[in-house]
């Protein structure tokens, strides 16, 4: 429970109405309460302001009516607002600063000051753990890895031998850094494995959402830079590097080698073919195959959902592509000799 003003203090806005109205958290305005804060970054939702009960709500300066809004936080970027509303309300658990009796850590492994050890984690020797850091109940940390300050590693986080993260990162159930690329020759039709020999390096403030798949590079690191977001699901193949600041939506597939620029936003269940550039900047929509370099723009290539006969229709337009295709042309030469 905190005031308005506090809560406004807290994320950069500033209050019309009663500033020391008690809150004790967020709700959407639909079901917000009088002792919760509603907000409204979307334009489609206005109308709700009509109805809504909430006690206050985070608003754009032009969207602020005190005859329909009572209290009002007012930000010129409400969604941002409500990030850092959403932050002061967290109600998150801490695990406990301390090292779970159960742990398995080797003696050379070095842990930091106030870390958090969690039931059945095994630390492997040589393995590093920052000052602050979390490693929840049975996680796994290879021989030689590094997990920076402050960072923290929900339940069943495997991270291989050798890798790298950075500062303040969060890794979700299940996420597994540093498993081997998939990297093999063929000898006469047998597979012959080609062993991993790099790492994954992951830099500062990094969150990877759960059961997304980041694999060691094949001789050079896979990296991927400081701020960025990478959701639930994704798998980001061996030597794949990703700029600073990027964010990638659940289900999508980066195969290996492919270079993704710095502030991208990939859509997702996008694919992304191997040994490509993608250039600072690019904004690619979900479902998007991305067979070849990108520069900075905007690109999709899935087609919106029609209903079923209309795609039936479209589907058999396709199929007869090829024999139109060879009746424009054979118009075309008639038009070019009409005497032949």
């Amino acid at each position: 429970m905190m005031t308005l003003s506090e809560l406004a203090e807290r994320i950069g806005a500033t209050v019309r109405g009663d500033g020391a109205l008690n809150v004790s958290g967020l709700a959407t305005l639909a079901n917000a309460g009088p002792h919760e804060v509603g907000f409204l970054a979307n334009e489609k939702y206005q109308s709700q302001l009509q109805s809504t009960q909430a006690g206050a709500v985070i608003l754009r300066p032009e969207h602020d009516d005190a005859q329909v809004v009572k209290n009002a936080l007012i930000s010129d970027n409400p969604y941002l607002a409500y990030a850092y509303a959403a932050q002061a309300f967290d109600k998150a658990p801490q695990q406990a600063v301390e090292v779970h009796p159960s742990a398995v850590i080797d003696p050379t492994a070095k842990i930091g000051e106030h870390v958090a050890v969690g039931p059945q984690v095994v630390i492997e020797a040589g393995a590093v753990i920052g000052d602050h850091a979390v490693i929840g109940a049975q996680c796994y940390v290879g021989h030689g890895a590094e997990i920076g300050a402050q960072t923290r590693l929900w339940p069943g986080v495997k991270v291989y031998y050798g890798v790298r993260i950075g500062e303040r990162c969060t890794l979700h159930a299940g996420a597994v850094v540093g498993a081997d690329g998939f990297g093999w020759a063929s000898d006469r039709g047998k597979w012959v494995k080609i062993p991993q020999l790099g790492a994954v390096v992951i830099g500062d403030d990094v969150e990877i959402g759960a059961n997304t798949t980041i694999d060691r590079g094949a001789l050079d690191d896979t990296v991927i830079g400081s701020n960025c977001i990478i959701d639930n699901l994704v798998m980001v193949a061996h030597n794949v590097q990703i700029g600073d600041g990027t964010a990638i939506a659940g289900q999508t597939g980066i195969a290996g080698s492919a270079k993704i620029g710095k502030h991208c936003l990939i859509g997702g269940a996008s694919g992304i073919n191997g040994h490509i550039t993608i250039a600072d900047g690019v904004q690619v929509h979900g479902m998007t195959m991305v067979t070849k370099n990108l520069e900075r723009g905007v690109y999709a290539s899935s087609l919106p959902v029609v209903d079923q006969t209309t795609w039936a229709k479209s589907g058999a337009r396709v199929r007869q592509l090829p024999e139109l295709f060879m009746r424009v042309r054979a118009l075309e030469k008639k038009l070019e000799n009409p005497e032949g």
